[in-house]
């Protein structure tokens, strides 16, 4: 079954990747001091949009990922808006120790598309797959940490992203995700989550791809009987927890879900923030500890459990446990 279909999502045709290539194009359009610096990967990543409009603000730096934060960290000491563009496992892995020295340490004005990230790149296969990026750049303090869930949220990600003044990484995906907000219309604000749906009997925390398939099992749920609530967690850092304190204290019950390992995921520092104010039931959605094979992107979600079926299943577990069943 498609994502979003039975929350009564519109699809979109476009991968996510795909829009972030018009984000950028657009934020360049706006401002001439966005550069964008390439791991030739502009093809994929789609930041090739803005070397066909603004050629002298594209710098394809070659399969040389320290290099290019290196150079991409001059770019923005000399008053520059770099982007930093490249599949997020190359990056986090061949460069990280730039990322914490040239970027996170000096709180420089830099931003990092770490595009291709989750299990659904599919076909490429575990190599580029970057399902340990939440926890890595959860190592850097300085980093704003941004996740969007579908085009609308990429948009207005980006355009946050550009106009904050600082470190931000932002994940893109290779897969297309449905429509959840109005592309006109989409509320975002760094730091805040949006309540996508609301319910009194559970809260689903989810991130990127997650949040459609958390719409999804809410609205299975509702068949059942149970109203969820579900929060788009789009900024990972820093975390909206006056919502997470929300969510447990008027639901009483958590689950979390994320295209990521559990290990170092962003539904531990939910459940950190739950145990120091609010403890409730939780149950967890994500990858266990394991590298997936190359397949087909919706037969992975399947095998590895990242679907609407198995948020239906955790938020089952997470009520009884709740009601003392």
């Amino acid at each position: 079954m498609k994502l979003g279909t039975q929350a009564g999502l519109k699809p979109f045709n476009q991968p996510l990747r795909n829009v972030f290539g018009d984000a950028l194009l657009h934020v360049a359009s706006e401002n001439p001091r966005v550069v964008v610096l390439d791991g030739d990967l502009g093809n994929s990543t789609k930041a090739e949009t803005v070397r066909q409009a603004y050629p002298e603000r594209f710098f394809n730096i070659g399969i040389a990922e320290s290099n290019l934060v290196g150079i991409g960290a001059g770019l923005a000491g000399a008053g520059f808006i770099p982007w930093i563009t490249s599949f997020s496992s190359f990056l986090l892995c061949n460069a990280y120790d730039q990322i914490r020295l040239a970027v996170a340490m000096g709180n420089v004005n830099a931003k990092i598309l770490g595009s291709h990230g989750g299990i659904t790149l599919g076909k490429d296969g575990p190599t580029q797959m970057g399902i340990e990026d939440f926890a890595l750049v959860g190592g850097l303090p300085t980093f704003v940490m941004l996740v969007p869930s579908d085009p609308a949220s990429m948009h207005a990600a980006v355009k946050a992203a550009t106009d904050h003044v600082g470190p931000v990484w932002l994940r893109s995906s290779r897969v297309a995700l449905p429509e959840i907000y109005p592309m006109d219309d989409c509320p975002f604000e760094i730091g805040k989550a949006n309540v996508v749906r609301e319910g009194g009997d559970l809260t689903i925390i989810a991130c990127g791809i997650m949040v459609a398939a958390a719409l999804d099992a809410a609205a299975v749920l509702a068949d059942e009987g149970i109203e969820a609530r579900v929060l788009d967690m789009h900024t990972l850092r820093p975390m909206d927890t006056a919502a997470i304190v929300a969510a447990a204290r008027e639901t009483g019950a958590i689950v979390t879900a994320e295209e990521h390992l559990l290990t170092g995921g962003f539904g531990s520092n939910i459940a950190r923030i739950v145990a120091q104010t609010h403890p409730v039931p939780m149950r967890f959605v994500g990858l266990a500890d394991i590298y997936c094979e190359s397949a087909d992107p919706d037969d992975l979600l399947v095998k590895y459990h990242l679907t609407a079926d198995d948020i239906v299943t955790a938020a089952i577990e997470a009520v009884s446990i709740k009601k003392g069943d």
